[in-house]
């Protein structure tokens, strides 16, 4: 296990990017650094981490040996290897916002950005950014974001919660290849936050409509049961979920 620690960094992703370009790296290696400045989140938002507070790090997985159907198996492994790691911390109230943000209750503690190396359609190895708040106490307009330490009023050691999610990491991908990726769905699918409530959803052109949360597709889209009882998919460019 290698883990790479650095002061500050433009984004750890990236920087695990073009280390990978240079030298041969082993599995699981982990790059964390105290202050990110320009953390990337899906679709392009930006991730915003107090410094020496919170975890931002990037963790590569080698893909080569693991039988994976689609992108979307790997979203659900990280999502239910973080899960795994705060349930024993005590976190309470945890959900998965589809498709990758960990809730506790109806505020987000965690966003995972994942970032494939393909060769044609098949994939290689993928660069994993996680970033998690902590120990950070205030978020200057950012409405429902928490962290650990609020959730909970102790201080962690972001070291020993390093380590728990890297180990977490490496059970969920043996689980996967035990027990396979329908099992790992169907455990993702009963974290969904909001299943099977009726909820509010925007489109890409700004209506909004009511529907419930059935469940994800084989390759990830978002099920969802609308008013009139028609069953539709959604990818993540199509919809977003509204609290």
């Amino acid at each position: 296990m290698k883990i790479i620690k650095l002061d500050a960094t433009h984004s750890t992703n990236l920087y695990l990017k073009d280390l990978m370009s240079k030298t041969s790296l082993e599995d699981f290696t982990i790059v964390v650094t105290e202050a990110q400045t320009l953390g990337r989140g899906q679709m392009g938002t930006v991730w915003v981490s107090e410094p020496f507070k919170n975890l931002t790090f990037s963790i590569l997985k080698d893909l080569t040996s693991v039988r994976m159907a689609n992108p979307f198996e790997l979203n659900i492994c990280i999502s239910l290897a973080i899960y795994n790691a705060l349930s024993k911390l005590g976190i309470p109230n945890l959900k998965v916002k589809w498709p990758n943000d960990i809730l506790s209750g109806r505020s987000k503690i965690c966003g995972i950005l994942i970032e494939n190396i393909l060769s044609g359609s098949r994939m290689l190895s993928s660069v994993i950014g996680i970033g998690l708040n902590v120990n950070q106490k205030t978020f200057k307009d950012l409405p429902n974001v928490s962290s650990l330490s609020l959730l909970t009023g102790k201080i962690y050691d972001l070291d020993e919660l390093l380590f728990l999610i890297q180990d977490e990491l490496k059970n969920t991908f043996l689980e996967f290849g035990v027990k396979g990726a329908e099992f790992m769905k169907q455990n993702y699918e009963t974290l969904l936050f909001r299943k099977d409530k009726p909820s509010t959803f925007k489109d890409v052109e700004g209506n909004m409509f009511m529907g419930f949360i059935t469940g994800v597709s084989d390759i990830g889209k978002l099920m969802v049961t609308l008013e009139d009882g028609v069953l539709k998919e959604f990818n993540m460019k199509e919809i977003s979920l509204l609290y």
